[in-house]
């Protein structure tokens, strides 16, 4: 796939913006069909986005949590399924940034991540585990300098567009099921044969069908530290806020959308109080409480990564998980909020108010990952360890 023409002038913000306008451009299409937004990604890499975590002394832009949060919402509020492609490959690279610096060959992907711009997929779930990313039933084979895998992932993130893909399995054949390893594999270095499609409700264009995944590679590909550890320090905190993000972006343009239909309606009627605004101002509340969530998260996961032990404790994961929840919860509240404030007219899928979309995109938010088994993780951790409940924390 050619790259465009490099166009990254100016901030974080307005690369993200030039990307935003290609993806609104074709949402719908994208969306109808079930394809995955060529178009969006291609800007993406145009305007150099999909390097920019990556630490400045490996060519890349060293962008905060923060920075790609917003970015994530910026484009999501054009296109969630262009978002959730732009935040699936940071929470894979934020891997590589925060566990593959010590490494020679990974600090060499990740050059060749900013001199290419390759996108990166992802494979944590596995057939026969239920969704549960932190077990595994298949096992790396080590044989000298090789390593070989051969995966039944029910579900990688939009596989055959992918540059490379990052996948985890047991450690070894004789390891346990929660003794993992995360291996980046390139596009040349596996197969994959498909198992299950993806024609799906909202989220279409992420195009995360389920294949038989095959591969062998150098074994220095493999992750040095365990997936225990990667998934506690970055991926569970990257994972459940740029997520956040997204959905955020959705909530921001249904609110928009919302706001658009009661000035018309104003207008229409001067003088009069439309019917739609005090759900409109009830719902800008709701907007505020959900950015306040995600900036609060963004904020404590910068003050963790400070501190190893922090970063690693029971009251960050329980923190983390409770974002996730209460992102997921709102977003559909909010757009069903928006949905009574345009009436008919959000109903509708051909006018300036739809909000279909929309929502069918939210309701995939509550099940990446399952509610209810980060609900069921965080009861169990708080058997043990008492909320956190100060303000100032």
């Amino acid at each position: 796939m050619n790259i465009p023409v490099n166009l990254t002038s100016g901030s974080l913000v307005e690369r993200a913006q030039r990307v935003a306008a290609v993806a609104k451009a074709h949402a719908a299409e994208v969306d109808h069909d079930g394809r995955f937004p060529e178009e969006a990604v291609n800007a993406m890499k145009a305007e150099r986005l999909l390097s920019i975590q990556i630490p400045t002394e490996l060519g890349g832009d060293a962008a905060t949590t923060g920075d790609i949060t917003e970015l994530c919402s910026i484009i999501s509020q054009a296109c969630a399924s262009s978002a959730m492609v732009f935040a699936m490959h940071h929470i894979k690279l934020s891997s590589l940034v925060e566990h593959g610096m010590e490494s020679d060959w990974h600090r060499g992907f990740m050059k060749r991540i900013v001199s290419e711009q390759l996108l990166l997929g992802s494979a944590t779930t596995e057939g026969g585990i239920g969704g549960n990313l932190r077990n595994s039933i298949c096992a790396i084979e080590v044989d000298g300098d090789i390593c070989r895998l051969e995966k039944d992932a029910t579900v990688i993130s939009y596989a055959t567009h992918s540059d490379a893909i990052l996948i985890t399995s047991r450690a070894h054949k004789d390891a346990a099921p929660s003794d993992q390893v995360m291996t980046a594999f390139t596009r040349e270095q596996y197969t994959l044969e498909k198992t299950q499609g993806w024609d799906t409700l909202g989220m279409r264009g992420t195009c995360s069908e389920g294949f038989l995944f095959k591969g062998q590679a150098p074994r220095e590909q493999i992750f040095p530290k365990p997936f225990a550890e990667i998934a506690a320090q970055s991926m569970l905190a990257n994972s459940h806020i740029l997520w956040s993000g997204v959905w955020y972006g959705i909530a921001v343009d249904a609110v928009n959308r919302a706001q658009a239909f009661v000035r018309s309606a104003a207008r229409k009627q001067p003088g009069t109080v439309p019917p739609g605004a005090i759900r409109l101002a009830e719902v800008s509340t709701m907007l505020q409480m959900m950015k306040a969530n995600v900036v609060a998260a963004i904020k404590a996961y910068d003050e963790a990564k400070l501190d190893g032990e922090k970063l690693s404790s029971v009251a960050f994961s329980v923190a983390m998980n409770n974002v996730k929840i209460a992102s997921s919860e709102s977003v559909l509240a909010i757009i069903d909020h928006a949905m009574l404030i345009c009436g008919i007219l959000g109903y509708k899928n051909d006018t300036p108010f739809s909000l279909g979309r929309h929502l069918r995109d939210a309701h995939s938010a509550r099940l990446m990952i399952s509610n209810d088994r980060i609900l069921g993780n965080t009861s169990t951790m708080l058997l043990i360890h008492k909320q956190d409940t100060s303000l100032l924390g």
